[in-house]
């Protein structure tokens, strides 16, 4: 029957979020269970065509992409498919009527790492982060608000704005791996060879202006994503805390990260603030 082939893709992508993302998987445990299957079914998407252009080097990634692609159009038109990420993804998609433009600028994205290595100035920048980022924080939103267009349009800038500062931060602890893995620079300007202090507190102040904007809009979020979300912003930026007080030469050198330990330490304080109201 269709439901055991349904519930065994909603498997699928749950196993490829809590195999790539400890941090996110973390945080979408915290969702209530009603939206937490359509989280995983967004992720496992999301992440299957990142995975497609950032580590499957021993193949050819054009035909690849453009293989899923097309499956993923195919997936949106017939409301299957075989592959289970997708049948999972498209099931997600209606069920809340994620905007087909999203998917679109997210792909356009992704299309973007197979070639273009370095982006020179802020409005190519912030098209890709719209592209990679923003929007997944839009497909998100739609699951969180279960589709009532209202509230999606109340959040939406909050929801990119906290899009925007995971996907930069990100981008800052992995300057290195971009760099030398993936000949890659996303920061304008900037690159492994001349991040200094100066330009690194630049990035790190729109990381912040980020922020304060996406902890509006999480306050605002229905109880069944609140905590899940507030979790994910605190893991963020307790990382990019990290990143502020680590040197731009060490940052140059090595991948900051938030030890499993500390993690749990984030887990417990962030559920004592969100039941005193501390947000």
């Amino acid at each position: 029957m269709k439901s055991l082939f349904d519930t065994v893709s909603y498997k699928c992508s749950e196993i490829v979020t809590k195999s790539y993302s400890t941090s996110f998987s973390l945080a979408t445990k915290m969702l209530a269970k009603s939206i937490r299957t359509d989280i995983y079914n967004v992720y496992g998407f999301v992440r299957c065509a990142d995975e497609i252009v950032d580590s499957f080097h021993d193949f050819d990634k054009e035909t690849l992409f453009n293989d899923f692609s097309k499956d993923l159009e195919k997936a949106l038109e017939q409301k299957i498919s075989l592959n289970p990420i997708l049948n999972s993804f498209q099931h997600t998609y209606y069920k809340y009527g994620i905007d087909k433009s999203l998917v679109d600028a997210f792909m356009k994205s992704m299309r973007l790492d197979l070639h273009k290595t370095k982006y020179l100035t802020q409005e190519e920048f912030k098209t890709y982060i719209y592209g990679s980022a923003d929007v997944v924080g839009l497909m998100c939103l739609k699951v969180f608000v279960k589709g009532d267009n209202e509230k999606y349009n109340d959040l939406k800038d909050s929801a990119m704005a906290l899009g925007s500062a995971f996907q930069k931060v990100n981008f800052l602890r992995d300057l290195k791996a971009d760099h030398d893995g993936l000949n890659r620079s996303y920061f304008p300007n900037t690159d492994l060879k001349n991040l200094d202090e100066n330009s690194k507190q630049e990035i790190i102040i729109d990381i912040e202006k980020d922020f304060a904007n996406g902890l509006n809009g999480i306050k605002m979020l229905p109880i069944e994503a609140k905590f899940g979300v507030f979790m994910a912003y605190r893991y963020y930026s307790q990382l990019l805390k990290k990143l502020k007080k680590t040197p731009a030469l060490q940052i140059k050198n090595a991948r900051i990260r938030v030890p499993n330990y500390k993690k749990m330490e984030l887990l417990m304080r962030s559920y004592v603030k969100y039941q005193l109201n501390l947000m």
